[in-house]
């Protein structure tokens, strides 16, 4: 009998696998934070024998290279990835015996890189589960257009085509166990559900119910922005992760907070956003701890700005340490936690600003006062209806742009209140009048505000 256990990681929107036999296992897609995939192997009383990448990364740090030193496991890596540490190169077709009866294969699958592959597990002779990282996702595919822009279109036909080559080779009821797609920019569209099938794949994936040029035409359509960080994540990838340290960093007090602000640095605050709001030290940031902190702090951070982190607890800086370190920010300068008030000097008053609704925005502009309406949603959100009169500046690009947001008090809204929150500190901390509506979109039309539907305007 063969297990596959799947590791989540819902920060960033992707899966890990530890599947095998009785006594012996391969990992797939490593996270950076290895010990939890030790704790796995521990759980199931088996032995990494492998350890499988079906692409360099571009979304995250991977851990296969720590994983397979510290476990003696090793390390199958597509051949066509150009990398500078030794490992084995997989190529089309390769199959490794991993326990009696358990072979895994691989399918070379281009698309997402133009080394992807796919990993099959078989048992007895027979597909029992296929691994496709960033190939055939739940749904969709991985995006093309992380590599380089004049292979993009060459990358999304290559997607087309590996799907359809999974779906030939592969029988219906075989699990389809991808790396991304649960929220994960890697994805071209988001997952439509938890699990999923060759067959079901079949029936409602556009690679694999449309021809290939208006598959390729849907594609490239629907690409977003990419994650500003992601440029740092391939090269750290082909060059070898270093081990991580999740030791807590050194405590900083108030003077060196206020000494870390003015040199400059990030200070995030890892709050709830209702918590920032009531009261915050003036100039740092609200990252939310349960939020998509390392997508969102990676991708609007300076690349290698120092950053010391706030928190109500030493648990919750912990599990942010963990969540950056899988994209490359490996070590806080410094961390406070406990009352906020400890964290400002004596003398000093924590800053704050309103939260509000949607029906709270109506009610304002009913009365007539004067503000500027901030969409900080990304343009494809913005594409299916916006506030008549807002201003639209993705929060992704809010840092670049503060300049471009109009004089006066700026009401600052997403789909649901977390980007907002992140938005509305940016902006406090650049001296502004803010205002964070805390609220679903779709409360903007029961509170009467006037809309713009997508296709009128943009």
């Amino acid at each position: 009998m063969f297990f596959v256990d799947t590791l989540e990681f819902e920060g960033l929107g992707n899966r890990s696998y530890l599947a095998g036999g009785a006594g012996v296992a391969v990992v797939v897609d490593p996270p950076r934070d290895i010990d939890q995939v030790i704790a796995a192997t521990a759980r199931r009383g088996v032995r990494i024998a492998y350890v499988a990448e079906t692409h360099l990364h571009n979304d995250y740090v991977t851990g296969g290279l720590e994983l397979a030193r510290v476990s003696g496991a090793r390390y199958l890596v597509p051949a066509g990835a150009s990398v500078a540490f030794a490992r084995t190169p997989v190529a089309d077709g390769d199959a490794v015996p991993v326990d009696e009866g358990l072979v895994l294969r691989a399918i070379a699958t281009p698309g997402h890189t133009p080394h992807h592959t796919s990993y099959v597990l078989e048992q007895d002779g027979r597909g029992v589960a296929v691994f496709t990282g960033g190939s055939l996702l739940i749904g969709t595919v991985g995006r093309p257009d992380l590599v380089e822009p004049r292979l993009t279109e060459q990358l999304a036909r290559a997607q087309h085509a590996s799907a359809r080559r999974l779906a030939d080779e592969l029988d219906d009821e075989v699990p389809v166990l991808p790396t991304h797609g649960f929220g994960s920019f890697c994805s071209s569209a988001q997952a439509g559900g938890a699990t999923t099938t060759i067959g079901a794949e079949r029936e409602h994936n556009d690679a694999l119910t449309k021809d290939v040029d208006s598959f390729v035409a849907g594609l490239l359509a629907g690409l977003e922005d990419i994650p500003a960080y992601y440029a740092h994540m391939g090269p750290a990838n082909a060059a070898g992760p270093a081990p991580v340290d999740l030791t807590p960093p050194r405590r900083a007090d108030a003077a060196e907070i206020a000494a870390r602000l003015a040199a400059g640095e990030w200070v995030v605050d890892l709050r709830n956003r209702v918590a920032f709001a009531k009261g915050h030290v003036a100039g740092s940031l609200n990252f939310e701890g349960a939020g998509q902190l390392a997508t969102y702090l990676a991708w609007l951070i300076p690349w290698g700005k120092p950053v010391t982190l706030l928190a109500d607890t030493g648990e919750q800086v912990a599990d942010a340490q963990r969540e950056l370190v899988r994209v490359g920010i490996d070590r806080p300068s410094a961390a406070a936690t406990g009352d906020p008030y400890s964290w400002i000097r004596k003398g000093e008053r924590l800053s704050s600003f309103p939260r509000a609704t949607f029906a709270d925005l109506a009610a304002a502009r009913t009365r007539g006062e004067r503000m500027v309406v901030l969409d900080v949603r990304r343009d494809s959100e913005r594409a299916g209806g916006f506030i008549d009169g807002s201003v639209h500046l993705p929060v992704h690009e809010l840092r670049g742009r503060l300049g471009e947001v109009p004089p006066g008090v700026v009401w600052v809204h997403c789909a649901g209140g977390m980007r907002a929150a992140i938005a509305a500190s940016l902006l406090d901390a650049a001296g502004r009048t803010v205002v964070a509506v805390d609220d679903g979109f779709d409360a903007a039309d029961r509170a009467g505000l006037p809309l713009t539907q997508a296709g009128s305007a943009h």
